[in-house]
């Protein structure tokens, strides 16, 4: 598993308007968390999105370095955007140890064109997009590569299909569906249109009753 290093520095304040004022300097406010605990700290933003690019969607360990030389081994749990601006607000991190496993979600991807789509035109369906292991850290894979060229119309690829390193432990259901191709969805036939437009004229039918109903009650005028 790849590992990447960070400067972070811890900070005491909180608060909206501390995040803001953080954001101004050119900093992103963020969170360690450990157990049942959580550390308030800050990364300059530069850096933190260069780290962010990097990764690519992968599974990858963190050394936070910290004044006075200290470090602390993590793993990124999350970060928000700004959905209008597409900035950074806020990262956490989850600090690991060597020697503890831990439970993290891992992305699935997919390699090749399934022979059911390119030959037979049928669709492919992404079910599942990761899965969730228990290892330790450094036995975390950074992602999951599945070659799904093999695969024909009415075929899948499930969690059991998988096959992963020794000592990692997967807990996703091993029967999940990851992908799968299905038949090519076929057009309704003439034949139900042409019924659809025979029987759009009954539609008319409340405003005959309607008419009748006028009739009736000039009638009743006449006879009176």
């Amino acid at each position: 598993m790849e590992r990447l290093s960070i400067v972070a520095e811890k900070r005491e304040d909180h608060g909206k308007g501390v995040a803001r004022s953080l954001r101004r300097e050119g900093m992103i406010p963020a969170t360690l968390y450990r157990g049942g605990s959580a550390q308030s700290i800050k990364l300059v933003k530069k850096d933190l999105a260069k780290l962010i690019n990097s990764m690519s969607g992968e599974q990858v360990m963190v050394d936070l370095q910290f004044k006075g030389g200290e470090k602390k081994l993590a793993l990124l749990k999350a970060y928000q955007v700004d959905p209008l601006k597409g900035e950074l607000l806020h990262t956490d991190f989850f600090e690991v140890s060597l020697t503890e496993e831990v439970r993290v979600p891992v992305h699935v991807t997919t390699v090749g064109e399934p022979i059911g789509v390119r030959r037979d035109g049928g669709i492919l369906q992404h079910t599942l997009r990761e899965v969730m292991i228990e290892c330790l850290p450094d036995k975390i894979p950074g992602r999951i590569e599945v070659d799904i060229s093999g695969l024909e119309l009415g075929q899948s690829v499930h969690v059991s299909d998988l096959a992963f390193a020794e000592g990692v432990k997967v807990l996703s259901e091993q029967g999940e569906v990851i992908v799968t191709v299905t038949a090519p969805v076929v057009e309704a036939a003439p034949a139900a249109e042409a019924a659809e437009a025979v029987a759009a004229p009954e539609a008319a039918e409340p405003e005959v009753v309607k008419k009748g109903k006028k009739e009736e009650e000039g009638a009743e005028k006449k006879e009176k």
